[in-house]
């Protein structure tokens, strides 16, 4: 079996190009490490169109476990992928899946993963909130949670 990726330093890809790209073969990504900026990632154009496809295919498959009855096996199989899921409430849990399916969706036909990324991180601050009882109490304090209307920025009128 392959590994998931190889750290590379960038420099390497540039001074032997070729030697570089032959790792290929042997794990399905490199990760070029660069100094002062991001990773970036190198895998063959059919490894990511096979990424792209299964991520269709899961998006589909969500789709369509919600809006059948399966949705329950849905919600008890979610804190198998999602741990943390555990710590909030059943109405948010449902609003979870149901943003996370939508978002799948769009994000495959786009062919953009980073707003999946996005919504289970900001469902994981959420959990995060309700797994702590100060900080949960010193969020809901407040009338309702909420600490009235921000005020427009000066200038911004």
């Amino acid at each position: 079996m392959t590994e998931a990726y190889e750290d590379v330093p960038f420099s390497e890809l540039l001074h032997h190009p070729a030697a570089t790209t032959r790792k290929l073969d042997a794990t399905r990504a490199l990760r070029l490490r660069r100094r002062d900026a991001g990773d970036l990632a190198l895998m063959r154009v059919d490894q990511m169109e096979r990424d792209a496809t299964v991520v269709d295919f899961t998006s589909r498959l969500l789709a369509g476990l919600v809006r059948t009855e399966n949705i329950e096996a849905l919600r008890q199989a979610l804190p198998e992928a999602l741990p943390w899921s555990t710590f909030l409430p059943a109405e948010d849990v449902d609003t979870l899946i149901g943003e996370l399916v939508d978002t799948a969706r769009g994000a495959a036909a786009l062919g953009n993963l980073a707003p999946i990324a996005l919504l289970l991180t900001q469902w994981r601050h959420s959990a995060e909130i309700y797994a702590d009882p100060s900080l949960l109490a010193i969020l809901t304090r407040e009338p309702e949670g909420d600490l009235g209307p921000v005020p427009l920025p000066q200038g911004k009128e």
